[in-house]
């Protein structure tokens, strides 16, 4: 009966072929070399080890720590926003989205809302043209709530402010939410006045707002379109106005805003904007014009008439000198 021969026969016989004792030397570490880099990788990636990311939107950053560890994830906090919407320490925005699958361990890069705003000094701007009053209302954080015309003398001349309901006089020392309204009350002769319609299309939100103030118009309702949220809000451009560019309005009216981050509808509405804006023009000479012929037809109207020459009948016959010292 034959008796098996060991491993350690085998290894022996097999250095007794040089050649082949060093290939097989070769082989095994090549093999070894694999399997540890296989296994490094498996540990390294996690492999097999994937994890659905929950939607932590709306939650306290607490409780999204506490779901997220759960499951293997690291929340980390990237950046934080106001929004009056929405109360303080809640997840905004996050980074994988809820529902992306991901390697266990994996950070999750989350956005949350802040729990109280800037506080800015709130400026007296009563007593200056509307212009400045906007300029630094803006410059300190600001903005315009809403312009109430009046009766005065002085059209676009800020007569006196409020905030909260209340009168802002030149002694008020007050600090305010940054981002906070305004309301004016500005003077307007004869109690009635026009704007024309600035470009608004094609503006950022903040930007539309300016303009309209700038000219004594108010910004009425904001509609964004589907999709446009908290976020990006500051990336939605205006494609529609409710007064279309180059028209006219009354001084005080309200002009409705529609965003959209299609910036292909965007490009499309700026160039029916231009087109409605330069109608409106001409259409404005063409009644300049006519108003003005009017005018100057009512004035030759009113003019004296003077006859060329008087009928002989009526005309005095000459003095002569003798006759005046009589």
């Amino acid at each position: 009966m034959k008796r098996k021969t060991s491993v350690k026969g085998y290894w022996a016989r097999l250095k007794e072929h040089p050649l082949l004792y060093n290939a097989v030397l070769i082989l095994m570490v090549f093999v070894g070399v694999v399997v540890v880099a296989y296994v490094a990788m498996a540990l390294g990636t996690r492999h097999g080890m994937k994890r659905t990311v929950p939607d932590f939107t709306g939650l306290q950053l607490a409780d999204a720590e506490y779901f997220g560890t759960r499951r293997g994830l690291e929340l980390i906090v990237n950046d934080s926003l106001y929004v009056p919407a929405y109360p303080g320490g809640i997840v905004l925005d996050q980074l994988p989205k809820g529902g992306v699958d991901v390697k266990s361990g994996r950070k999750i890069y989350v956005t949350i809302n802040s729990f109280r705003q800037k506080q800015v000094a709130l400026p007296y701007v009563a007593g200056r043209s509307l212009r400045q009053a906007k300029n630094m209302l803006e410059n300190a954080g600001l903005e315009i709530k809403e312009l109430i015309y009046v009766d005065d003398i002085a059209t676009n001349y800020v007569l006196a402010q409020f905030y909260d309901g209340e009168e802002v006089l030149p002694t008020t020392s007050k600090k305010v939410e940054k981002g906070s309204g305004v309301t004016l009350r500005v003077g307007i002769t004869g109690g009635y006045g026009t704007a024309v319609v600035p470009r608004i299309v094609g503006r950022q939100l903040f930007d539309a707002k300016s303009k309209l103030w700038e000219v004594g118009l108010n910004v009425g309702e904001v509609h964004y379109d589907e999709g446009i949220t908290m976020l990006n809000r500051n990336d939605a451009r205006v494609y529609r106005q409710s007064h279309s560019q180059g028209s006219e309005a009354q001084l005080g009216a309200r002009v409705t805003l529609y965003l959209t981050l299609d910036a292909e509808r965007v490009a499309k509405s700026e160039a029916e904007s231009e087109r409605r804006a330069r109608e409106a023009l001409k259409e404005r000479e063409e009644r300049d014009s006519l108003r003005q012929a009017a005018l100057l037809d009512s004035l030759a109207s009113l003019a004296p008439s003077v006859p060329e020459s008087a009928p002989a009948e009526q005309q005095q016959p000459a003095t002569t000198e003798d006759e005046f010292f009589l």
